[in-house]
């Protein structure tokens, strides 16, 4: 591939993963909810859902899915259906089982990874951003999938890093079962908002 164009991403894709978004917020949630670990295992199942989107759309299946009528609102409507699940499950399960031991790190990778598959804008956008730096005169699934382990890299590392963040103020505020209580709510308010952010999404 173009090492020029390479290097020309590399900052792109960067400024990219630090704008706040659903990822970012949801790594959030999982810091304050389950601690520094889940965090990041979070961010890592998120990164490789991203990296997946990347392959889907150098092999053509997400411009398949994206022209598809239909087919952006059942993700879409899927991974709402998920996030509130995550919510409802948050409260339901207290702070004593949640806010204080918090979920697995397995259980948070998959979590992570699922709710990056059912965010289409994620489709969207790699459709509309990386095929800009794609030579089309060279081979293209090489390409997606190098600047997918780009994006899926970078947004690794910052998403991770605003999960050990919140992660180290829920550990401390968990020893209060009050403040843990709290805590799972406001996870659960994080990823309710996620939910209504999705299901007010448009396509274009």
């Amino acid at each position: 591939m173009d090492l020029l164009a390479l290097l020309a991403f590399i900052p792109a894709g960067l400024a990219l993963n630090l704008t706040p978004g659903a990822d970012m917020m949801f790594c959030l949630g999982q810091g304050l909810r389950s601690g520094p670990g889940p965090a990041i295992a979070a961010s890592g199942g998120i990164a490789m859902g991203g990296f997946v989107h990347a392959l889907a759309a150098g092999l053509g299946l997400s411009t398949l899915v994206s022209a598809l009528p239909g087919a952006f609102d059942i993700i879409r409507w899927i991974g709402v259906g998920y996030l509130l699940w995550l919510a409802w499950h948050t409260v339901r399960a207290g702070p004593t089982r949640e806010a204080v031991q918090g979920v697995s790190a397995r259980r948070a990778f998959g979590q992570g990874f699922v709710v990056n598959l059912t965010n289409p804008k994620v489709i969207l956008f790699v459709l509309a951003f990386v095929p800009q730096f794609v030579d089309p005169a060279r081979p293209v699934l090489p390409q997606f999938l190098i600047y997918g382990a780009v994006l899926s890299l970078g947004g690794f590392i910052i998403n991770g890093l605003v999960g050990i963040f919140a992660g180290g103020i829920g550990r401390k505020l968990t020893a209060d079962a009050r403040f843990a209580t709290w805590l799972g709510r406001i996870s659960a308010g994080i990823f309710v908002a996620l939910a209504a952010r999705l299901a007010l999404m448009q396509k274009g």
